[in-house]
C-alpha cells in the first residue's frame, strides 16, 4: 500500500504564508513549545490559552487577509497549491479560536494557563501538563478533515464538527485540571462543560464556513474543491468540450512561466486534437459531415467516490451511494488544484463507447499550457514491459517527434504542473493478464517519487469497468465513473448533428434525425459512440424511420445496422459498389458478419467481455482450418486478416506492446452487439441443418450437427437480451419451417446423448489460459439445454412427451435432463436458465406430463405440487392416503448434494425433519382435489391460517387430524399439541 498523506503542521502553514517569525515563536511559547518540538526544539509544557488565542487570531487573520497578495507572488502551479493548503490549515485552527472568543464562559480565558508555579503546587500537575500538551499537539498538527472535489461540502463540515468536538474535549480535559476550575461553583462548571462540548464545536464550524467563503473570494480553487460550484449553473445545462475548465483555470496562471522546447511542442500537439472529427468521416455515407471534438463533445455526467473498504468500483451496488453529478469541469478543476500532495491517480471508468479516451484528448487540449503540462500516454501504443517513465517518454516522442527524458520535459514546462493522462489501463490488463494488476499502485509510487524530487504531478488513468475488479488500488485513490447520456444530452447531440448536416440532408431529401427516432433505442443512444453509429446509419436513407413498414424492432435494427456497416466497409476496400452485383455484395456482407459472429462466440464461450487476438486466431483455425476457410463460407482466420476486424468501429480493439510484440484483444462496444451476433449465427447454423440431410434413406435419422455442437456446448444462450433477439428472429421464420426445425432439433436432442466423438477437437475456449477444459459431460448438458431453449423459441411451449418421445416416463426424463444441465452450469448460469423457463405439471393419456414455456414478465410463484401427480396417482384421487418411510433419506440426500439451493431449503426444514420427520412423507387425499403431505398442511395451518376462509381452515384441520393415524405416537403427540395451541376458527 502507498503510505498515508503527509500532514502540514500549523507552524509550517504560517511560515509558508509569510507570518512574522517572532510572532510564530510567541505562539509557540503560549502552546508550551509544541511548535518548537516539531522543528527539533524542547518544550517547557506551560500552556497559556489567552496568549495562544491572541497569537492565533492575529497571525491567522493576517494570513487570511494576505492570501491574495501571497498567491500573486507564487512561482507556478505547485507553489500556489501548497499556499492554498497552508491557508486551509490556518483557517481550521483560526475558526476554533474565533469560536472560543465568541463564547461566554464563566471562566476568564486569561486564567486558563498552566504556569510553572501551578506545576509545583499541584500534586496532579504532570497529568494536567500532559492534558495541555495533548490539546496543544492537536492544534499544532492540524490533522483536521479537508475538502476534496469528490466529497460534498456538508460531509466535510460534518467531519470537521466531530474533529472540533474532539479538540474541545481535549481542551476541557486540560481546563478541568487547572486550579481555577476548582474555584468555580458546580453550576458554573456545568454550564462551561455544556458550552465547550456543544456550542463551541458548532460555532467553530460556522466560523470555518465564513473563513472558507472569504478564501474563495481570493482563491477560486476553494470553490472548485466543493460541489457548491455546481449550484451556480443550471442543472439541466448541457456543456460542451470541457470549455469551462479553460475558463476556470486560465485566470490562475498569470504568474506562471510558459512552456518551452519539447513541452511547448507537446502543448501544440494536444491543442490540435480539438479540430479532429469525432469519428473518421469515411465511416459514414458520402456527403455526411462528422463534427469536430470542439463542436460535438458533450461533457458527460458522472459519479465519483473514494475507493475504500472491501468492495470496489467494479460492482454496481458500490456506485449507488455516489450521486450523479453534472459539473465535470468544476470537478476536474478541483481535482487538478486540490490541496495537499497528489499521491494517487484519479481512476476514470466507463463502458466501451462511453468516451473515456476522448475525455483524455479533450482534457489535454483544454488545460491551459501556462499552468499545466498534459502528457497523454495511450497505453495500447507503448511497450507494456517498460517502466512508467519510459512509457511516458515513448508517448512524448510519438506526439512530438522529439526525444526527451522525463526530467528534461518537466524542466521545459517551466512552472507548469505535469498532468499524466494514462489511457487504457484495461488494455494492459486484458492483453497481459495479471502482469499489470499493480499498475495503479506503480503510478502512485511514481507520483510520490516525483513529489520528493520537487516535481509534483497529477495523474489520471482510464479503464473499462469490466476489468476494474482485477486491479489493486493504492490508498487514497478516487474513482470516477462516466454515466450514460441523459435525454437532454441526446437531444443536444442531435441538434448539433442535424445542424452540421443540414445542407447534406436537404440535398438528398432526407429528414433530420429526431429524438423520436432514437428514443426507442436508448440502450444504444445513451453511449456517445453508439449514438454516433445510429446517426451514421440513419444518414444513409432515414433507415431508423420506416413509415411504410412501421418502426424497426430491436433485432431488425441490429441486423440493419451491422449489415449496412459491413457493406460500407467492404465497399471501401473492394471494387466500386456499382460494379458489384447485389447478390455478391450481400454474400460478401454475410461472410463478414459470420466472421464477426465467430468473434462473438469466442467472447461468449469464454464468459467474459473480450477475447485476445491469439485466442481468436486459435478459434478460427480450429473451426475453419488454415486452408479451407474460403470454402467454409467464412473469411480466413484472423492471423491472415487481423487488421480487417479493427475497421468496424463497433468492435473495440485493445492493444499493448510487450517484448516487441503487439498484444491485442477485441471487445464489442456494447455487449448487445456480441449477443445479437451469437444468436444470429446459432440460428443460422441450426436452420442450415434442414438443408443438409443425408442422401441415403437408411441414414435419414442422422443429422450432422457437429458445428452446432461445437459452438453451442460451452455457454448457455440464456441472457434476457439474447432471448429477446432470438424471439424476434424466429418470428420471421415461416411457421411451417419453424415446426420442421423444432421437430428436427427434438431428434438432435435425442441423438446427441449418444455422441462419442468430438468434432473440432482443437476448439477449446477457456475463460482463462490456466482454466481447466470443460468436461465432456458438461458440454453435453449445455448443448442439450441450448437445444431446448431454441425448441421453445420455435414452438412457444412444449410438453415433455414431445421432447422425449422415446421415454416411458416423460416427467422423469425431464428431471434427469435438468440434473445434467444443472451439473453443467455454474450457479449463475443455472439461475439464468431456470428463471428463463416456467413449468406446469399436468396429465396426458400417457401419464404424467410437464408443459414447459419460456417465462415472460415478472417471476411468479409456481403452481402447488400435487402429490397425486408426483406419486403417479390419477388426478383428483379420492382413495386412502399413503406414507413412505424414507423421510430421513430425503434430508440426507439434501445434505449430500451440498448445493447452495438444497442447503438453504434443508436449513429451513431442519426443525420440521427433526420434530415432525414422518409427517413429511405422510400424504393425504382430497376427493377431486390435490393430495398434500401432512407436514405441508401443518405448516399451512401454523403460518397461513389467518388468511384462509373459515371453511378452508376447518377442512385443513380435519385432513391433518385424519393423517395422525399414519405417524408414530411421539410425532402424533407433538402435532396434537401444536393444533391444540392454535385452535381453529369459531363456528
Amino acid at each position: 500500500m502507498v503510505g498515508a498523506r503527509r500532514l502540514l503542521s500549523f507552524s509550517d502553514a504560517l511560515a509558508l504564508l509569510g507570518s512574522d517569525p517572532p510572532a510564530v515563536a510567541a505562539l509557540d511559547r503560549a502552546l508550551g513549545g509544541v511548535l518548537n518540538i516539531a522543528t527539533g526544539g524542547v518544550a517547557d509544557g506551560l500552556v497559556r490559552i489567552a496568549d495562544a488565542r491572541g497569537s492565533v487570531l492575529t497571525l491567522g487573520r493576517g494570513a487570511v487577509r494576505g492570501i491574495g497578495w501571497r498567491l500573486g507572488l507564487a512561482d507556478g502551479r505547485a507553489e500556489r497549491t501548497e499556499l492554498l493548503h497552508a491557508a486551509h490549515t490556518v483557517i481550521v485552527v483560526l475558526a476554533w479560536f474565533q469560536a472560543l472568543e465568541a463564547q461566554h464562559l464563566p471562566v476568564h480565558l486569561e486564567d486558563l494557563e498552566l504556569t510553572r508555579h501551578e506545576q509545583l503546587a499541584l500534586a496532579g500537575a504532570p497529568h494536567v501538563a500532559e492534558r495541555g500538551a495533548a490539546f496543544a499537539r492537536s492544534l499544532a498538527a492540524s490533522d483536521a478533515p479537508s475538502p476534496a472535489p469528490h466529497r460534498p461540502f456538508e460531509v466535510v463540515t460534518d467531519e470537521l464538527q466531530r474533529w472540533y468536538e474532539g479538540l474541545s474535549t481535549r481542551f476541557l480535559d486540560f481546563v478541568e485540571g487547572l486550579r481555577v476550575w476548582n474555584t468555580q461553583t458546580e453550576t458554573s462548571r456545568g454550564e462551561a462543560r455544556r458550552i465547550i462540548r456543544t456550542e463551541l464545536p458548532r460555532e467553530a464550524v460556522r466560523q470555518y464556513e465564513s473563513l472558507y467563503a472569504q478564501l474563495a473570494q481570493e482563491a477560486p480553487e476553494f470553490g472548485f474543491w466543493t460541489t457548491q460550484i455546481e449550484h451556480r449553473a443550471t442543472r439541466a445545462e448541457v456543456r460542451r468540450s470541457l470549455g469551462g475548465i479553460s475558463e476556470l483555470l486560465a485566470g490562475l496562471a498569470r504568474t506562471v512561466r510558459p512552456p518551452v522546447d519539447v513541452a511547448e511542442a507537446l502543448a501544440r500537439s494536444s491543442e490540435a486534437v480539438l479540430t479532429r472529427t469525432v469519428l473518421d468521416a469515411s465511416s459514414g455515407p458520402e456527403g455526411i459531415r462528422v463534427p469536430t471534438l470542439r463542436e460535438m463533445y458533450l461533457d458527460p455526467d458522472f459519479r465519483v467516490r473514494e475507493v475504500a473498504g472491501s468492495s470496489g468500483p467494479a460492482t454496481e451496488s458500490w456506485w449507488e451511494e455516489a450521486p450523479v453529478r453534472r459539473d465535470l469541469t468544476g470537478y476536474l478543476a478541483g481535482a487538478l488544484t486540490s490541496a495537499g500532495p497528489a499521491d494517487a491517480p484519479l481512476l476514470v471508468l466507463g463502458q466501451p463507447g462511453a468516451g473515456k479516451s476522448v475525455l483524455t484528448l479533450v482534457l489535454a487540449a483544454r488545460l491551459p499550457s501556462a499552468g499545466f503540462l498534459p502528457v497523454r500516454v495511450p497505453l495500447r501504443d507503448v511497450r507494456a514491459e517498460d517502466d512508467l517513465q519510459t512509457q511516458i517518454e515513448q508517448a512524448v516522442r510519438t506526439a512530438t517527434g522529439e526525444r526527451a527524458s522525463w526530467p528534461e520535459l518537466v524542466r521545459s514546462a517551466g512552472t507548469a504542473v505535469p498532468v499524466l493522462l494514462l489511457d487504457g489501463f484495461d488494455e494492459l490488463l486484458q492483453t497481459t493478464g495479471v502482469h499489470h494488476s499493480d499498475f495503479l499502485t506503480r503510478v502512485a509510487r511514481f507520483q510520490q517519487r516525483e513529489a520528493e524530487q520537487g516535481r509534483p504531478i497529477r495523474a489520471l488513468v482510464t479503464s473499462r469497468i469490466a476489468v476494474a475488479d482485477r486491479a489493486r488500488y493504492p490508498e487514497g485513490l478516487v474513482a470516477l465513473r462516466l454515466e450514460p447520456f441523459r435525454p437532454e444530452q441526446i437531444r443536444s447531440w442531435l441538434a448539433l448533428w442535424n445542424e452540421a448536416n443540414a445542407d447534406s440532408f436537404a440535398a438528398r431529401g432526407l429528414r433530420p434525425l429526431s429524438w423520436e427516432a432514437v428514443e426507442r433505442h436508448l440502450a444504444l443512444a445513451e453511449q456517445p459512440l453508439l449514438l454516433t453509429m445510429l446517426a451514421l446509419y440513419d444518414a444513409a436513407d432515414n433507415a431508423l424511420r420506416r413509415d411504410s413498414d412501421g418502426p424497426l424492432d430491436e433485432a431488425e435494427l441490429y441486423e440493419e445496422l451491422l449489415t449496412s456497416f459491413a457493406r460500407r466497409e467492404i465497399d471501401k476496400t473492394g471494387p466500386a459498389p456499382a460494379a458489384v452485383p447485389d447478390d455478391e455484395a450481400r454474400a460478401s456482407a454475410e461472410r463478414e458478419l459470420q466472421r464477426l459472429s465467430l468473434v462473438a462466440f469466442a467472447v461468449h464461450n469464454r464468459r467474459r467481455q473480450w477475447v485476445s487476438a491469439a485466442e481468436l486466431d486459435e478459434d478460427l483455425t480450429a473451426l475453419l482450418g488454415r486452408t479451407s476457410a474460403a470454402a467454409s463460407g467464412f473469411r480466413t482466420p484472423l492471423g491472415a486478416a487481423e487488421a480487417a476486424l479493427g475497421r468496424f468501429f463497433f468492435v473495440q480493439r485493445a492493444q499493448s506492446v510487450r517484448d516487441g510484440r503487439v498484444l491485442a484483444t477485441y471487445e464489442f462496444l456494447h455487449a448487445t452487439f456480441g449477443e445479437y451476433l451469437v444468436i444470429r449465427l446459432a440460428l443460422h447454423v441450426l436452420t442450415s441443418l434442414l438443408r443438409h440431410r443425408p442422401s441415403l434413406s437408411v441414414a435419414e435419422s442422422s443429422v450432422d450437427d457437429d458445428l452446432a455442437y461445437t459452438l453451442l456446448s460451452y455457454a448457455p444462450l440464456t441472457s434476457r437480451q439474447m432471448l429477446r433477439f432470438a424471439g424476434s428472429m424466429v418470428r420471421r421464420i415461416p411457421a411451417t419451417e419453424r415446426n420442421r426445425l423444432a421437430s428436427l432439433l427434438i431428434g438432435v436432442l435425442e441423438q446427441h446423448g449418444l455422441r462419442t466423438h468430438e468434432p473440432h477437437p482443437a476448439y477449446r475456449p477457456t475463460r482463462f489460459p490456466t482454466s481447466p477444459r470443460l468436461r465432456t459431460s458438461a458440454r453435453h448438458g449445455i448443448y442439450g439445454a441450448n437445444l431446448v431453449l431454441v425448441i421453445l423459441l420455435l414452438k412457444g411451449h412444449v410438453r415433455t412427451g414431445e421432447l422425449f418421445p422415446s421415454w416411458n416416463d416423460h416427467a422423469s426424463a425431464w428431471h434427469r435432463h435438468v440434473l445434467l444441465w444443472r451439473s453443467a452450469f455454474d450457479e449463475e448460469q443455472w439461475t439464468d436458465f431456470a428463471l428463463s423457463l416456467s413449468a406446469r405439471r399436468t396429465w396426458s393419456e400417457r401419464g404424467r406430463e410437464i408443459e414447459i414455456t419460456l417465462r415472460t414478465g415478472a417471476l411468479e410463484s409456481p403452481d402447488p405440487v400435487d402429490m397425486n401427480w408426483l406419486y403417479r396417482y390419477p388426478r383428483g384421487n379420492g382413495g386412502p392416503g399413503w406414507s413412505r418411510t424414507y423421510w430421513d433419506e430425503l434430508r440426507h440426500k439434501l445434505d449430500v448434494s451440498g448445493g447452495t439451493n438444497d442447503s438453504v431449503v434443508r436449513h429451513a426444514m431442519d426443525p420440521v425433519f427433526a420434530w415432525l420427520g414422518p409427517a413429511v412423507t405422510t400424504f393425504l387425499t382430497s376427493p377431486g382435489g390435490p393430495a398434500t403431505s401432512l407436514a405441508h398442511d401443518l405448516l399451512e395451518l401454523l403460518l397461513g391460517a389467518a388468511d384462509l376462509p373459515p371453511g378452508e381452515q376447518n377442512a385443513l384441520r380435519a385432513r391433518a387430524l385424519r393423517g395422525l393415524e399414519n405417524v408414530p405416537p411421539q410425532v402424533r403427540e407433538r402435532i396434537q399439541r401444536l393444533l391444540t395451541e392454535r385452535p381453529g376458527p369459531q363456528a
